[in-house]
């Protein structure tokens, strides 16, 4: 396994646990609390429920769902919400395990499974 993978000639990718791992490290030298704390520990998995939120806030900007704002976001902002989402998601499931990368891999398994089969 290496650190990068390429999409396109040239354009390498992180390796997504890596980074994730990465971001952990920094975020439990970074912050006030530590995730291995009660409090770092509810206070990562708040920060979920905040970026959701700003899910919400781009969606209804793309929408123009607001007649006082009007349209304030792209949908091209929608996805970038969501990639924060799934990014936070992936940071706090590694706060509550070291092992987040094969806990993931086989709830994904699973689901995938129950989902579509094992075709």
């Amino acid at each position: 396994m290496t650190d990068t993978t390429t999409t396109a000639p040239g354009a390498p990718t992180p390796d997504v646990w890596n980074s994730i791992e990465a971001l952990w490290t920094w975020l439990e030298s970074n912050t006030p609390y530590e995730g291995t704390t009660r409090e770092g520990l509810l206070l990562r998995l708040l920060k979920l429920s905040e970026e959701v939120g700003e899910v919400a806030q781009a969606v209804i900007g793309a929408t123009g769902q607001n007649p006082r704002k009007g349209r304030t976001h792209t949908w091209t902002d929608v996805e970038s919400e969501l990639c924060d989402v799934i990014i936070t998601a992936l940071v706090a499931l590694r706060t509550l395990t070291p092992e987040a990368r094969e806990v993931f891999t086989t709830h994904l398994t699973r689901v995938r499974e129950r989902s579509v089969g094992t075709a």
